[in-house]
């Protein structure tokens, strides 16, 4: 006999009291009430264990089996009460639990070793859980065993890549050389696309950092796929051009750094010119002088991106640039001040800084320390643009995993440990295979993975459009969130997004729309300018009409929606310095989003949108339309544009219309250079999010196509 139970939440003791009562005791009769109904109590409690277990049900501990759990603790109306059963419960039982916790609405987070048995031997213990996970393997494991045992981990890994077939999209490591006879590289990294600017430096890597990116732009952070059991599926290949000479040669000349990105651009499109490639470069100068201006590295790095002498546009991640460790101590305060280090200010570079979830480190060598950042929170060594003037971008453009730091209790000093950073392959195989990693530099590389993926998902997409996804995908953690709360809505987005750019980014987000969030993605063009007599002026808008889902956006009614919009494109840069005011600035155009308010009819939303072409210090919006989260002011710096509208779904159902437009720059102010009748393309992605409702609002928009009009400002 087959029972299913539903036991309220916290009511588990309740069950077992009564099936006791149902098992010792008789009734009136003399007979045992219900015996039969439970063949034992031991079996209720391991059937409760399994329900919680939220992971894939092939990674379900064995029995008898002592493993590192994840106890997602209830939190109910008193959660130190329940934490506090929970770890007198724990040592009952001979649980050992980490004194580190995370805190969430509804939820506490808690490490705890032990068997399944001893999870499941009380019924008390098991009423607190609201979710069992297997804790994930930290870096420490596998960067502390021995040669021979990390080489049968790496071998076990290998058995389960499924590398991709044909000439797949790449990831371009562009830094020290990647030492490709590494096992779990080498299938994705032909030996003819390891190259190097100058022929005679060698391709090797000489000091690995190169093969460290390498690893983690193939397969991330390696602790997950190393500690997992089923096939690890990767979409995209490596490259490798090296941009840094091997000692004892001297370094490179800082004036040459931008012709030597070129030049290793170049090199690898010569041998492999069909393939699609990210260009991942993790290299910066060590100060951040620059403030946000343009360089003659990060001109050149946009100058490639746009594809200003071949018409070849190409995305390019590059890595924020790092806090020098010695500066953590002033941690979250010396992020603020140091800048994002030349070339990440380039405008048309997906520039990544870094966050963090790691807390958990070695208490026994580490008594008394505390992790620098809490889990979600920006990492001790990620740079910001803060103090950046307003006419330069907000960077970085995204924040992913870069590792934590700990603070000892003393004297305040940061320093860091292997659990708190990211596994990845070692540049010297034969005698190390696995190494860990962190900073700036891993996440960029993260995110290089990231954008190969979706080229290889969608491979007609432009690089435009790559970006916009992976910027569209990103949302601010719940950390960050806290961290702002309480600011003017223009001064947090403002700290926001030279903080943590837009957020942490995800794959699935950027890739797939569900029934419930609704992605639209458009590639388009327009013409910035004309000159009909002695003036140029602006030319062209695109007014899309966007399918929505009208009739079933007003059935919701008061329901609250979400509409995130992101505009993507590359603009031509012209970095000589003499104040970039006017006809002298850097960008050759701009382009601005905006959206019909719910009250506004067609005609006057073109008149709208035509005097801020004109205007562009205005900003479109209107002041009876303040449900955008970062505002039209803050936006617009950069060429990458993201923002989210918040408000009902009857509102939004009025909102048919986005238009796209040009405002000015040094195409339209300095005519005598012949660029004003070029036409530019942008990318355009729009996202609805309504509610776990039974309502489908993808059906109705699968069968419509969206329109764009062009019409003159």
């Amino acid at each position: 006999m087959l029972a299913t139970v539903f036991v309220p939440e916290g009511k588990l003791q309740n069950l077992e009291r009564l099936i006791t009562k149902y098992r010792d005791e008789d009734t009136a009769r003399g007979q045992p009430k219900n015996r039969a109904l439970v063949e034992s109590i031991a079996h209720l409690r391991q059937a409760a264990l399994e329900s919680f277990w939220t992971d894939d049900a092939d990674q379900l501990p064995a029995l008898n089996v002592a493993v590192s759990w994840e106890v997602w603790l209830r939190a109910g109306n008193d959660r130190n009460r329940i934490v506090g059963e929970f770890l007198e419960l724990a040592d009952a039982v001979g649980l050992r639990v980490s004194p580190w916790r995370l805190f969430f609405k509804e939820r506490t987070v808690v490490l705890a070793s032990g068997t399944r048995e001893q999870i499941a031997a009380s019924v008390e213990l098991l009423d607190c859980v609201a979710e069992l996970r297997r804790a994930k393997e930290g870096p420490d494991f596998f960067t502390g065993l021995s040669p021979r045992e990390q080489a049968a981990w790496i071998e076990d890994l290998r058995g389960r890549i499924q590398l991709p077939e044909g000439n797949a999209p790449a990831v371009c490591v562009l830094d020290t050389g990647v030492n490709s006879g590494h096992p779990l590289l080498a299938g994705a990294l032909d030996p003819a696309d390891c190259l190097a600017c100058d022929p005679e430096w060698g391709s090797a890597d000489h000091h690995g950092h190169g093969t460290e990116m390498a690893g983690l732009g193939l397969l991330g952070d390696l602790t997950e796929p190393l500690a997992a059991t089923g096939v690890v599926t990767v979409e995209h290949r490596l490259e490798s051009v090296k941009v840094l000479p091997p000692p004892p040669l001297p370094p490179n000349e800082a004036i040459a750094y931008g012709a030597l990105t070129q030049e290793a651009m170049s090199r690898i499109e010569v041998v492999q010119p069909d393939r699609k490639r990210v260009f991942s470069m993790a290299v910066t100068t060590l100060d951040f002088r620059d403030r946000g201006k343009p360089s003659s590295w990060s001109a050149a790095l946009d100058d490639a991106a746009v594809g200003s002498l071949d018409d070849h546009p190409r995305l390019v991640v590059l890595a924020a640039g790092n806090v020098e460790r010695r500066n953590w101590r002033y941690y979250p305060d010396g992020n603020d001040t140091d800048q994002v280090h030349d070339p990440g200010q380039a405008w048309n570079a997906l520039t990544v800084g870094a966050c963090t979830d790691k807390v958990v480190f070695d208490n026994a060598a580490f008594p008394g320390w505390t992790p620098a950042a809490t889990p979600g929170g920006l990492s001790p060594s990620s740079t910001t643009s803060l103090t950046w003037a307003n006419q330069w971008p907000n960077k970085p453009d995204i924040v992913l995993e870069g590792g934590n730091g700990i603070r000892e209790p003393g004297n305040g000093e940061v320093d860091t440990d292997d659990p708190l950073l990211l596994l990845t392959t070692n540049w010297q195989p034969t005698r190390r295979l696995l190494t860990a990693t962190g900073d700036t530099s891993a996440a960029s590389a993260q995110a290089a993975r990231l954008a190969a993926t979706i080229m290889a998902r969608y491979p007609t997409f432009w690089p435009e459009t790559v970006r916009g996804l992976v910027v569209h995908s990103a949302e601010w953690t719940d950390e960050m969130m806290r961290v702002t709360a309480g600011l003017t809505p223009s001064r947090r987005a403002r700290l926001l997004l030279r903080r943590y750019g837009y957020g942490v980014p995800d794959i699935d987000r950027a890739c797939w729309s569900a029934s419930n969030s609704l992605t639209l993605v458009a590639e388009e063009t327009l013409q910035p300018f004309e000159k009909p007599g002695s003036e140029v002026r602006t030319k062209d808008m695109n007014l899309h009409a966007l399918p929505w889902p009208r009739a079933e956006l007003l059935a919701l009614g008061e329901t609250p929606v979400e509409l995130r919009v992101t505009l993507s494109y590359f603009i031509e840069p012209n970095p000589a310095r003499r104040g970039w005011i006017r006809k002298f600035r850097y960008q050759s155009h701009g382009l601005r989003f905006a959206i019909r308010a719910p009250a506004e009819d067609l005609q006057d939303f073109r008149a709208r949108v035509s005097k801020d072409a004109q205007d562009e210090d205005r900003g479109a919006a209107t002041p009876d339309d303040p449900g955008w989260m970062v505002g039209p002011t803050q936006r617009r710096r950069g060429s990458i544009h993201s923002d989210t509208w918040k408000g009902i779904a009857a509102d939004l159902a009025q909102r048919g219309h986005l238009a796209v437009y040009p405002v000015g720059g040094w195409w339209k102010e300095r005519p005598h250079l012949g660029r004003w009748e070029r036409r530019v393309r942008y990318s355009l992605v729009v996202t609805i999010k309504t509610p776990e409702i039974e309502m489908d609002i993808y059906t109705p928009v699968a069968a419509q196509v969206a329109v764009a009009t062009v019409v003159g400002t």
